[in-house]
């Protein structure tokens, strides 16, 4: 069939149109024209992995899981705790190791602990033995005998050896036995004022009167109520003439007492087998009466 246009010219017959294909029964052509843009892009899917999400790691516990994988939960969370557990230990250790720094520090043995340890027995006795060392000897002179101290009534300080003399001390002063026949009495000994402040030394010494020898002397100690040195430093001029350090050293009572002069002699009094009682003899209760 024929069309006719204008001018009786013949028009050029008409190409009959295709049917419209699909895309799954197009056949592509590498390059063609008339390709769709989609189809010109390389497929990658099979090659190339999802980039990972960086909210989905966590520093030190490894990949959170998805958050509709309820089984992956409850893992990641034990592995967390164990691991942040193992990173504290150290720090744990050290924590507990301050606690009881701090608690053997709040437990410490202190000067008023001491006093009232030394104070509690109301009698202490025992025997001595006296190193007296002077510059001028090669040897110390030695001297041995027995003691009764009293917390109420003062100090019975018996010389046995290398000769037989004994001795009171009390908040009077120092006393000497003298005996008339069967008769003895005691007799004040004159002390210079370094005497009666050796004497005083002595009984606050021995009876652990700490606020007595705080008042002349700096006092620092050391251990525990049952291995204690107590160093004490003069602080009054009179007493620095004639004590450079005073060092006592004990457990539950004075078992050594160590006296450095200025001049370089020193004395050194070992207190053996102190034992406490409630109360005095008849006859130690008459020699510090009488």
């Amino acid at each position: 069939m024929r069309l006719w246009l204008a001018g009786d010219r013949p028009a050029t017959a008409l190409r009959a149109q295709r049917g419209v294909r699909p895309d799954t029964e197009r056949t592509r052509q590498s390059g063609g024209v008339g390709e769709p843009s989609e189809d010109q892009l390389p497929d990658h899917r099979r090659t190339h992995r999802r980039t990972l999400d960086p909210r989905q790691h966590r520093a030190g516990c490894g990949r959170q899981p998805e958050p509709g994988n309820a089984t992956g939960i409850a893992p990641g969370l034990y592995r967390c705790r164990e691991e942040s557990f193992a990173m504290n230990r150290p720090f744990r250790a050290l924590l507990l190791l301050g606690l009881l720094c701090l608690s053997s520090l709040a437990q410490a043995f202190d000067l008023q602990q001491l006093s009232d340890q030394l104070a509690k027995p109301a009698v202490v006795q025992g025997r001595f033995i006296q190193e007296k060392h002077l510059r001028a000897l090669p040897q110390p002179l030695l001297s041995k005998g027995r003691f009764v101290l009293a917390r109420d009534f003062g100090l019975l300080w018996l010389l046995e050896t290398p000769l037989k003399q004994d001795y009171r001390i009390n908040a009077s002063g120092i006393s000497r036995r003298e005996s008339v026949g069967d008769i003895s009495t005691w007799k004040p000994v004159p002390n210079k004022n370094a005497g009666a402040e050796q004497n005083r030394l002595f009984l606050a010494v021995l009876q652990g009167d700490s606020s007595g020898l705080q008042r002349d002397f700096d006092l620092q100690l050391k251990g525990d109520a049952n291995a204690w040195q107590l160093t004490l430093t003069p602080r009054s001029m009179l007493l620095q003439q004639v004590f450079k350090q005073i060092n006592i050293d004990g457990g539950e009572l004075v078992q050594r007492i160590e006296l450095l002069e200025t001049q370089g002699d020193s004395t050194v009094l070992k207190m053996l087998d102190s034992s406490s009682a409630s109360s005095l003899t008849d006859a130690q209760r008459n020699d510090f009466n009488d």
